[in-house]
């Protein structure tokens, strides 16, 4: 694996986990000052968060949700962007749940540009 393909996972890695054990302050140190983040909420087009504080906002808010629980189903690295595949659900009850994919693009050990 090469070293930003390694790093990438390790970023989106430690990113994603932040959710699983709902530690919204783990969500802090890997986010980029210029950070993008581009979300499929609401329909139909989405919302746009430009910047640290207004893409830690949002995470953090979801990263907290004890209403949520996250479960990878795959993380992965390729050059500079990390991909998670995950599941988050309401409950563990069939059918309580979706899919979905974050593609994170890094530099320099930072996340700066989510897309979910």
């Amino acid at each position: 694996m090469t070293s930003d393909r390694r790093v990438s996972r390790e970023i989106v890695e430690r990113f994603h986990n932040a959710f699983e054990k709902h530690r919204h302050e783990d969500v802090d140190d890997p986010i980029s000052e210029g950070c993008v983040l581009e979300n499929t909420a609401p329909a139909p087009d989405g919302a746009r968060y430009a910047g640290r504080e207004a893409c830690l906002a949002f995470w953090k808010g979801v990263a907290s949700s004890a209403n949520l629980i996250f479960k990878a189903e795959e993380i992965s690295g390729m050059g500079d962007r990390g991909i998670i595949r995950w599941q988050p659900r309401r409950s563990e009850r069939e059918g309580d749940w979706v899919r979905g994919v974050n593609i994170m693009r890094v530099r320099d050990g930072k996340v700066v540009e989510g897309l979910g």
